[in-house]
């Protein structure tokens, strides 16, 4: 009887046993296989253009494409909704849509792009930066990788979680760099959530324009941080931002900053419905006055993913514009508008005159 009744309790506490053996080895393998990149990384750029940089004039196009999987039908559980990935035929038309859209920038000087996947299990194994780098045969193209983890078992209630996500940020340029390095950006979620989050960083390009440089910068900041982590990165990028000025070099960030501009009323397109939502903005006073921000005040540039996408419902806001030195003046700025057909970002395109 006390044999049997052992073997029911067995049965019934056993996918509680198994559970719990499941969730210390994902958090002992995590740690072992954490990515934990230096500081400082110099990058190697493939197919290196030949081409100087001579024209005061150059444009930009800077678009978080979200890993081609959080288009228009798509919500996410990190932000409210259910989803963990969009269905493959979703996928299919947001990354057709995101490389049609690339094809017709294919012009462009300089294409920044962020969250793009090399291997993820939730954009189906397809190398989107290889796949953008056939499309821009005359740019050079270079990764910084900042979400490389092997498996994610978030969520912990699901049967097909995350998994595996390979993914970066991607600079393409028309013109010959002379460095190309991955800045880590300081600050660190607490164990174990470290683990399976994002390594932020920043992707910069230096090119030589006349006896200056040209200093181009990828970024895509915080997110999920409550406040915490996005200071200590805006410090680390001042500090390199005012250095590289003070050379005399010419400085422009094209970046999903995932905070709006100084200024910018972070509800300015959804007042009546932002209740449950709240954006940061940068401090006024964080550079000088001559630095610009730029960014195309008619257009949404982002949306919220509790729910799918409904125009005139969805929250929206601006957090992926630009920031140039005092010696750059503006030339153009327009958000690229397409209803957030193919991602939850919009894509920015700039013109500007090197002075």
């Amino acid at each position: 009887m006390e044999k049997k009744f052992m073997l029911y309790l067995l049965l019934i506490f056993s996918p509680i046993i198994l559970y719990g053996f499941y969730v210390v080895f994902m958090l002992a393998y995590g740690t072992i296989t954490d990515f934990k990149p230096e500081e400082k990384i110099v990058l190697n750029v493939k197919n290196e253009s030949s081409i100087i940089l001579k024209d005061s004039i150059i444009d930009l196009l800077s678009w978080n494409i979200g890993y081609a999987s959080l288009g228009k039908k798509a919500d996410f559980f990190l932000d409210g909704g259910k989803m963990i990935r969009s269905n493959k035929s979703d996928f299919e038309t947001y990354f057709y849509g995101i490389k049609s859209l690339i094809k017709k920038y294919k012009e462009v000087d300089f294409i920044l792009l962020q969250e793009v996947d090399k291997n993820a299990k939730r954009s189906f194994f397809t190398n989107e930066y290889e796949a953008f780098s056939t499309i821009l045969e005359n740019h050079s193209n270079v990764f910084a990788s900042n979400f490389k983890v092997n498996y994610i078992p978030v969520p912990l209630t699901s049967t097909s979680p995350l998994g595996k996500i390979y993914s970066g940020l991607a600079t393409y340029s028309k013109y010959k760099s002379i460095e190309n390095i991955r800045y880590q950006f300081p600050g660190e979620y607490e164990w174990p959530k470290r683990i399976f989050h994002l390594d932020r960083c920043f992707l910069l390009k230096r090119i030589k324009y006349n006896n200056k440089e040209l200093v181009l910068i990828n970024s895509h900041n915080s997110a999920y941080d409550g406040g915490k982590l996005k200071p200590l990165e805006m410090d680390f990028l001042k500090k390199i931002l005012l250095k590289e000025y003070q050379k005399g070099n010419y400085v422009i960030v094209g970046a999903d900053w995932n905070q709006c501009p100084p200024d910018f009323e972070y509800n300015y397109f959804s007042k009546n419905n932002s209740e449950d939502y709240f954006q940061y903005n940068i401090e006024v006073d964080y550079l000088p006055k001559d630095w610009t921000w730029v960014y195309d005040k008619k257009t949404a540039t982002n949306r919220k993913l509790s729910k799918p996408y409904k125009k005139g419902e969805t929250f929206t806001t601006i957090i992926d514009f630009y920031l140039v030195s005092p010696n750059i003046e503006v030339l153009e700025i327009e958000t690229i508008d397409s209803d957030f057909a193919h991602s939850d970002h919009q894509a920015i395109f700039l013109k500007v005159k090197l002075k």
